[in-house]
């Protein structure tokens, strides 16, 4: 099912009373998620994720805007009418209940022609179960269950109904570490079998980048970039998202385009062609650096962190924004503790310029700005 923003708004009144401005949740966010994708919100926290997932679901209502599942528009009406299917962070099971009757709680509201019988309620709880393999769990109760366990029934819950769209907000916080990363690719697993169209709500870029077919990062209500996600990682658009994409993340220097030349310090580390005497942000990927006796870039040895398969350099200088600049290279690379200086050439294309006063992106030599669509 194809899911269509078109210019949605949200906004909530202040809970101050003596300021008449209102809160902007979401602001004019125009999108078509395409039939059967996975497509993760990705931003920090108050950003308006969760807002546009309550609006899509119509848990939420509009400012202004609408909503449309292919050509019907939704916006009006309620949520039982739109065939959605919710799973939340908390996974809002019923405690006095088993996993079978959770799983078919959905299917027991079911009215008119659609009512179904208690025997085709069992059939397709358990085929929903045995979708998130959990059907050897359908006489427990949620909790005898492990926080894992208890979010796979939240899932079979949701897909019990077949939702012509599947939402979930925050799914996976209440997981420890092992079984974030089990859950996530159990996600990706039932949505690439049941070809449902599903948005995925989260402030963690791994887990949103690691299985989603397009990510949406948002800011304060509005979309800052659309795109797969490594085309997002290798071509931000701005600095808050090539700040949020990445870890280690990305390193920031102050610097300056002069005669054409970008200077971080008095070191010269790259030609840009074409753009004007400015001051700019310099941000280079962990993975940019490259070791070289005779690199354009010196910077103060801190330590180093070996990894197994990489070692990350580990240095500072006086133009990086980051506490500590951390540099990816080959765990074959013979580094010496003892050394104080480390020298580096850079990777024009892990190399992104910004306004220093916008933080816009500002396009050098191969690089080029792509839209959505052209990634």
């Amino acid at each position: 099912m194809k899911v269509v923003l078109d210019k949605l708004c949200k906004r909530f009144p202040n809970r101050d009373k003596k300021i008449k401005t209102e809160v902007i949740a979401v602001d004019n966010f125009t999108f078509e998620i395409p039939d059967g994708t996975l497509v993760g919100l990705l931003g920090p926290s108050g950003c308006g994720k969760s807002t546009t997932l309550n609006l899509i679901s119509g848990l939420e209502k509009p400012t202004s805007g609408r909503v449309f599942f292919g050509d019907t528009d939704v916006t009006d009406m309620s949520p039982e009418d739109r065939c959605v299917g919710l799973v939340f962070q908390n996974y809002a099971l019923y405690p006095h209940l088993t996993v079978r009757q959770n799983i078919m709680f959905p299917l027991q509201n079911f009215k008119g022609e659609k009512k179904l019988t208690k025997e085709v309620m069992f059939e397709k709880a358990l085929e929903a179960a045995k979708l998130v393999q959990i059907d050897m769990l359908m006489e427990r109760k949620p909790n005898e269950l492990s926080g894992g366990q208890q979010q796979r029934v939240a899932i079979a819950r949701a897909l019990v109904k077949e939702p012509k769209v599947l939402l979930l907000d925050e799914p996976l916080s209440n997981l420890d570490a092992r079984l974030r990363l089990q859950t996530r690719e159990e996600i990706r697993r039932i949505q690439r079998e049941t070809k449902v169209t599903t948005i995925f709500v989260t402030h963690d870029q791994e887990e949103a980048m690691s299985i989603s077919d397009i990510i949406v990062v948002m800011k304060d209500g509005v979309v800052h970039q659309i795109g797969k996600p490594q085309d997002v990682y290798d071509d931000p658009i701005n600095l808050f998202v090539a700040k949020f994409l990445g870890t280690p993340p990305i390193n920031v220097f102050k610097g300056k385009v002069k005669n054409h030349m970008i200077y971080i310090g008095n070191s010269a580390i790259l030609k840009a062609d074409k753009i004007d005497d400015r001051e700019v942000y310099v941000g280079i990927r962990p993975e940019g650096f490259v070791l070289n006796d005779e690199g354009e870039l010196t910077l103060d040895l801190k330590g180093l962190e070996v990894m197994g398969r990489d070692t990350t350099i580990v240095s500072t200088h006086e133009c990086c924004e980051n506490v500590e600049i951390r540099s990816i290279v080959s765990a074959e690379t013979v580094i010496y503790p003892n050394m104080e200086k480390v020298k580096f050439s850079v990777k024009p294309l892990k190399t992104f310029l910004f306004d220093a006063e916008t933080g816009d992106r500002i396009y050098f030599g191969r690089q080029e700005k792509r839209t959505y669509e052209e990634a």
